[in-house]
């Protein structure tokens, strides 16, 4: 029987990849994706492409509000940083860091996996070409894990054993791009601007545009990205 895996997708150039990773792997990939306030809502356009294209058995999109909470540039009425060096970004949590945002979206993916009799859950996190969110590092998915396992009726009475899959999270973003590419993903459906225009294009100086353009010249690949106008 082809084994289920639960997969985050948020549009994005490295969620799009593990998708593609988790489906070349052999599971029957349901995805999973969060309209949580976020100004870069457009993302979740990308989400439904990504998951359409690459042969999604489902794709769920939950609704939960972050707005209220604030504390971040993707839901208040904060800047998103911009040109900033790929030096500075590794110095501190940026403002567009989300607070619980991995958390949140992990326990819902978890609720779900439990209910499908699913004991894998991927998820597109990266530690070495990012922003220095907390909630993308390798310690704390194993802290997640093993929560998942204690939290959980069937961790408690062992019919599954979870595991959270971070395929890309010591690879740099040119190897992401290499992977996904081998692959055959079609990048020009992703999105990974914090900040886009109202025409859905990419600024081009978040972190997340630089660090996505970074990844595409060191690979030597074409950039597909659509980028405002300087």
């Amino acid at each position: 029987m082809q084994k289920k895996a639960i997969v985050l997708v948020s549009g994005g150039l490295d969620s799009a990849t593990v998708l593609a990773i988790a489906m070349q792997q052999g599971y029957e990939c349901h995805a999973i994706s969060f309209d949580y306030g976020q100004r870069h809502g457009i993302e979740l356009d990308a989400a439904r492409r990504v998951a359409s294209t690459l042969g999604a058995t489902s794709h769920l999109v939950m609704e939960t509000d972050f707005t209220p909470i604030g504390g971040s540039a993707l839901t208040a009425d904060i800047d998103v940083p911009k040109l900033r060096e790929t030096f500075d970004m590794a110095q501190s949590i940026p403002t567009t860091y989300v607070p619980a945002r991995n958390t949140i979206f992990l326990s819902y993916a978890l609720a779900w996996a439990e209910t499908m009799n699913c004991a894998d859950i991927f998820i597109g996190a990266n530690a070495v070409d990012y922003s220095g969110y907390p909630d993308c590092r390798p310690e704390y998915f194993q802290a997640f894990e093993t929560m998942a396992n204690l939290a959980t009726r069937a961790g408690i009475e062992k019919t599954l054993r979870f595991k959270i899959h971070t395929p890309i999270i010591n690879m740099k973003k040119s190897e992401i791009i290499a992977a996904g590419t081998e692959l055959g993903l079609d990048y020009g459906m992703t999105h990974s601007c914090y900040d886009p225009s109202d025409k859905g294009l990419a600024c081009g100086k978040c972190d997340s545009c630089l660090l996505r353009k970074k990844g595409f010249e060191i690979a030597e690949i074409p950039d597909p990205t659509r980028y405002s106008k300087p």
